[in-house]
């Protein structure tokens, strides 16, 4: 165990070592507080709106100013539509005695949610090259030399790479909530939000949301990076499983969705990664898909990637 300890760190220094590794952090961290700004100053969103104690009051009356709007715009669907699902938003905080609290840090970090597409790269790109880089710069031999099994080095790169993309989700989940704080402010630490699934509106802690959404984030980079490691250990080539990974990352789902008349496209893996469409409004690509279903798909995929990794690597020959 202390040496697959001992491997597990050293795999982690020579990630982040690289100045690519940092070059990576200050994008992502640059790219939040751009966000910040941006948000802050478009009119897309109303940052600067705050509810007093008597927020009851003050959303019947933005229902009245809704509704009146809808009516001097002589029925246009889009502003029917869009102030239609204020007020029902806005009636369910007042029934359910829900207070709002404007836009917050929570809801900022909510909103960076995309970013963990741009971790998806990143994890990536370490994974195609975990294995791939020690053949094509000749050190592998130095840690073949070692009394410790193939198996376990193997391992141990796997875990690194795990260990890679936790890290950057909690990066991003940290400096999402501090500069969303210093924008934004934080009413409290963990209040009721409002959410939207697929059988209507419900409430949830908003500790609870971030963690669950970012969790099921994190399960598709694990998904793509388990992949793009597979590759890297079978063929070798950097090159080849960041292609592949990037390939099926941007059109693996939409591939399953052109195929989703055929029942067999629920096998798919891409049809069952996103487990966050069985908590929001889109829903699965087939009816009789359920989350246990799906997890059942990621489970079997993964067991099929890790053995087809682990046989190449621990039987073939290195020259």
């Amino acid at each position: 165990m202390s040496k697959l300890f001992s491997l597990i760190l050293n795999e982690l220094g020579k990630i982040f070592v690289l100045k690519s590794t940092w070059a990576m952090y200050i994008i992502l961290a640059g790219i939040i507080i751009v966000s910040a700004v941006i948000t802050s100053t478009s009119n897309f969103i109303d940052t600067d709106k705050t509810y007093s104690d008597d927020w009851k009051t003050e959303l019947q009356e933005e229902n009245e100013s809704l509704m009146t709007e809808i009516e001097e715009a002589e029925d246009d669907p889009f502003i029917e539509s869009s102030n239609m699902s204020i007020i029902e938003e806005n009636e369910y905080y007042i029934e359910n005695d829900v207070r709002p609290y404007g836009y917050h840090a929570g809801d900022f970090t909510m909103d960076n949610l995309f970013l963990t597409s741009l971790i998806s790269l990143f994890t990536i790109i370490v994974g195609g090259g975990i294995v791939a880089n020690e053949f094509r710069w000749g050190t592998i031999k130095q840690l073949l030399i070692r009394p410790i099994s193939r198996g376990v080095i193997l391992l141990s790169k796997y875990i690194a790479l795990l260990l890679f993309t936790l890290i950057t989700v909690l990066f991003l989940i940290v400096v999402s909530v501090a500069v969303g704080a210093v924008f934004y402010g934080l009413p409290a630490v963990n209040p009721e939000i409002v959410v939207t699934r697929p059988d209507g509106m419900a409430t949830s802690a908003l500790i609870w949301e971030t963690l669950m959404m970012y969790g099921f984030r994190t399960l598709n980079i694990i998904i793509l990076a388990t992949f793009a490691f597979m590759i890297s250990s079978i063929f070798r080539s950097s090159a080849l499983a960041i292609g592949l990974a990037m390939f099926l990352m941007f059109a693996g789902t939409t591939a399953a969705q052109a195929l989703a008349r055929y029942e067999w496209s629920k096998y798919i893996l891409f049809a069952n990664t996103d487990l966050s469409i069985y908590y929001n409004f889109s829903g699965p690509i087939r009816d009789e898909m359920t989350i246990w279903f799906s997890t059942g798909v990621i489970v079997v995929y993964m067991i099929v990637f890790i053995i087809a990794a682990w046989t190449v690597f621990t039987k073939r020959d290195v020259a």
